[in-house]
């Protein structure tokens, strides 16, 4: 793969952990504890209220799983190791690349070929 597609990757990877980085800080509040005061709200919101919450930290645990594959792709780039297949070792396709630049598989490892 040329250097200049590895710099189109490597700048694609650092937006899109940009991306989820300030996402994440974003939806800090809904992540937070829900009141439990009778007083202040009812039954109903309480409930939705900790749905709410259930449903932020679910979204929190795929956003970091996100940035930890998007990180482990960075790091592959620096070591010289990106768009090679981990289980293979074969070349991961460009177009492969191209929809998600953090694979770590070729399309046959992740189709359990």
């Amino acid at each position: 793969m040329d250097a200049k597609k590895l710099t189109e990757f490597q700048a694609q990877l650092q937006v899109l952990a940009a991306q989820i980085t300030e996402a994440e800080q974003k939806s800090a509040d809904e992540r937070a504890p829900v009141e439990l005061d009778q007083q202040m709200v009812g039954r109903l919101s309480r409930m939705d209220a900790l749905q709410v919450q259930a449903m932020a930290k679910e979204t929190s645990r795929r956003r970091t799983a996100e940035l930890k594959r998007i990180e482990a792709a960075l790091t592959r780039l620096k070591e010289g190791e990106f768009g090679y297949c981990l289980e293979c070792g074969e070349e991961i396709a460009v177009r492969r690349l191209e929809l998600d630049p953090a694979a770590p598989l070729c399309i046959n490892c992740a189709s359990g070929r």
